[in-house]
């Protein structure tokens, strides 16, 4: 048996365990106090079931995006010592075009505007 079988074989023998556990040790007969919306001690307000806002939701989305794009480029400023650097340049140019290209086209279609 080889690493690659071994390791793979001891990670679906622990996930599968982990998964009965978790399966059989939470208490299965929920009362009132697990079943309330959290409210730091007060009595609960209203529903803790809203709908989520969809408008927040994208934002959320484009800042994971944009967050993503500056971990991905990042590398960039040692990428002169490969051996073409321009390839590099032309690819970062092409990835922020592209990236700011959504986000004009997500302006102007008026998906990033909180009311309406």
């Amino acid at each position: 048996m080889n690493t690659i079988s071994a390791t793979a074989l001891i990670a679906s023998i622990l996930a599968t365990i982990l998964m009965l556990v978790s399966f059989w040790l939470p208490q299965l007969s929920p009362d009132y106090e697990k079943l309330s919306p959290y409210e730091c001690g007060f009595d609960p307000l209203g529903s803790a079931r809203l709908p989520f806002s969809l408008r927040f939701f994208l934002v959320a989305i484009l800042f994971l995006l944009f967050d993503l794009e500056i971990a991905l480029l990042l590398p960039i400023p040692w990428a002169d010592q490969l051996n073409n650097p321009s390839l590099t340049f032309l690819w970062t140019s092409c990835v922020l075009l592209l990236l700011t290209l959504g986000l004009v086209y997500e302006w102007l279609q008026g998906g990033l505007e909180w009311a309406e």
